[in-house]
């Protein structure tokens, strides 16, 4: 470059250069919101309560995955759909852990070193309601259809 002239100005800004958010962010932050909200949510009301310059699209694309995940359940509303969460944050949670159970190689092991790995006070919060789902009555049985 000759002596004098300023290195050409490289204009940033486009879709490619901001920055990109850590994987499952985004997905959170909608979950967050349908959670937040009590009732479902179309596409548009998600992209209008998220913060960040996001693409209509991109928010569809994301609750489209949510749903396929099973994560989301939708019903039309006019052209659109809304979306709400099949449960609460704690019982997507436990969806969460039967699936890690579901998948691992060995459920025994996998619940072994689980319990193996929980603090001295979890394990008490835990033996403490395992000893009292064996003092609840037990449930009656549904009869079988009769012929």
């Amino acid at each position: 470059m000759p002596a004098g002239l300023a290195p050409p100005t490289v204009t940033r800004g486009g879709p490619m250069d901001r920055e990109r958010r850590p994987p499952g962010d985004l997905e959170r932050s909608v979950m967050d919101e349908l959670q937040t909200a009590g009732r479902p949510l179309t596409p548009r009301e998600v992209l209008a309560r998220l913060e960040g310059d996001l693409a209509y699209t991109t928010v569809m694309t994301i609750l489209f995955r949510l749903h396929a995940k099973g994560l989301l359940k939708r019903e039309r509303t006019g052209r659109a759909f809304a979306y709400r969460p099949v449960a609460d944050e704690p019982g997507l949670a436990v969806r969460r852990i039967h699936q890690i159970l579901d998948e691992g190689p060995d459920r025994e092991v996998v619940l072994s070193r689980f319990l193996g790995s929980l603090s001295k006070r979890d394990e008490q919060v835990l033996r403490r309601m395992l000893d009292d789902l064996d003092t609840r009555p037990a449930r009656p049985r549904a009869r079988p259809p009769e012929e």
